[in-house]
């Protein structure tokens, strides 16, 4: 019998696949063991957006507003620069949901200068500080805003929220300890938790029990950091600087003041806490601010010693990797400090109508809470939903007041907040208070709030209910 070379060609290739085919076998059987001494854990579905636990609390609050015919307050838009007057589809309202408390917003200097910075600059920085996107009007800026809180330096960042997460996270760490006001704003708790520093808080502007706290600290912390408010952006009241000033001396903490709301608003001159006390502007270790209220432009800033200035601009991501303050914002902010310097009667008149509305609300019967009668005052209504009505019922009277309602405050604390400007006349304020206190009488007459809901019946309305038991 002849060899038939096609046979044995065959024959390898046969041999050849067994080879392959015991090595594949070979290496699933090992590739299982590994598995087996390695379990993977299961492949998860991914959840889809609507069956979030967050959207169904969004929609259970939009299916009840509507159940009960109360429209939406929030994002109201205006059709034009809003103060202490603003305009919303064609109609003129009194505006007391608006930062602009020294009515720099529509001031011919800003504006000018706004402009002045466009046609030289253009829009954008385009890059940031660090590598591209420095101008002069920066360095201008944080020079100007040392000198209103005389230290030696300060840094400038795009956004007011960036600033408290940025500085926050930058110099505290997973060794440190941070104390704050339970009042504090929600940046603040965010760069504390970026941070990964431990968090404790002590009642609000009671320095008695931020001092409880300290005591009981042990003293395995590289650092501690205690941050408070100058004014309380909810509340409407201040901090008790010099109590805390004089704590820092025996405990050695940082002190860092929020002043979002206090520049141009505390002190003879409007320069902020320090200036209300006549307290040491350097017994202070961080003084924070936005420029977007006193200032009417956008943005943050962190204000002290050179060397913090320093490590934040080496260090601090939200500035480093971050483009640079617009200049026409930084021109707009700039002028905004000018006129608050030269220009002092403009707090003084601020400060005259935030103590009138205070005295009007208080006897008219609403409840203002802790309200000091500065820049915010706020009318505590109760539930959410009797908060978000009566703004609206507020907006028919002419009067745009914004609701601040669950999970913002505490449910039963929800409140209208009223932003007062010292562009704001005696007839508009005394207006705005007998409305107020008419229009919440009624409310409250009818027991309209969150008893008028069915929310039994909110509840098989929201969208994960209506698919259930669908294939």
């Amino acid at each position: 019998m002849t060899d038939n070379p096609d046979g044995k060609a065959q024959d390898r290739k046969t041999g050849l696949l067994d080879q392959m085919r015991h090595a594949n076998e070979s290496s699933g059987r090992n590739r299982a063991a590994r598995m087996n001494r390695h379990p993977q854990p299961p492949v998860r579905q991914v959840t889809r957006f609507d069956e979030l636990p967050e959207y169904q609390r969004v929609m259970t609050q939009k299916i009840g507003a509507q159940m009960a015919g109360i429209g939406n307050p929030f994002y109201r838009s205006h059709d034009k620069a809003a103060g202490a007057t603003t305009v919303m589809s064609g109609r003129e309202f009194t505006n007391f949901a608006s930062y602009d408390y020294l009515a720099t917003n529509t001031d011919p200097l800003v504006n000018q200068r706004a402009k002045e910075a466009i046609d030289r600059f253009g829009i954008s920085a385009s890059a940031s500080r660090l590598v591209a996107g420095e101008r002069p009007v920066h360095v201008e800026l944080e020079h100007a805003l040392a000198k209103v809180y005389g230290v030696d330096a300060a840094v400038c960042f795009v956004s007011g929220y960036l600033t408290n997460v940025a500085a926050i996270s930058c110099l505290m760490g997973p060794q440190d300890l941070v104390i704050h006001d339970e009042f504090i704003h929600n940046s603040a708790l965010a760069g504390i938790k970026q941070s990964g520093a431990t968090r404790r808080l002590f009642k609000h502007n009671d320095v008695e029990n931020l001092e409880s706290v300290l005591k009981s600290l042990s003293s395995d912390f590289r650092r501690i950091l205690v941050i408070v408010e100058g004014v309380y952006s909810m509340d409407g009241d201040i901090a008790d600087l010099p109590a805390l000033v004089e704590l820092r001396s025996r405990y050695g903490f940082w002190l860092m003041v929020d002043e979002a709301h206090a520049l141009g608003v505390l002190g003879q001159a409007g320069r902020g806490s320090f200036e209300h006390y006549g307290i040491d502007p350097h017994d202070v270790d961080i003084w924070m601010g936005t420029l977007s209220k006193t200032t009417s432009s956008c943005g943050g800033y962190i204000a002290g010693s050179q060397a913090l200035a320093d490590v934040l601009k080496a260090e601090a991501g939200g500035f480093v990797y971050s483009v640079g303050l617009a200049p026409v914002l930084a021109a707009a902010a700039l002028t905004g400090l000018e006129i608050l310097t030269k220009e002092p009667e403009r707090t003084a008149r601020l400060r005259r109508n935030g103590a009138l509305f205070l005295k009007l609300a208080k006897e008219a019967g609403l409840d203002t809470g802790l309200a000091t009668g500065y820049s915010v005052v706020p009318v505590i209504v109760g539930d959410s939903v009797r908060a978000v009505q009566l703004s609206n019922d507020l907006l028919e009277e002419g009067v745009n007041a914004l609701p601040i309602i669950h999970p913002a405050v505490p449910e039963g604390m929800a409140r209208l907040r009223f932003f007062i400007t010292c562009n704001h006349t005696d007839e508009q304020i005394s207006h705005a208070v007998t409305v107020t206190a008419k229009r919440l009488k009624d409310l409250q007459d009818r027991n309209f709030g969150l008893g008028s809901i069915d929310f039994e019946q909110v509840m098989k309305l929201l969208p994960m209910n209506q698919m259930a038991g669908k294939p």
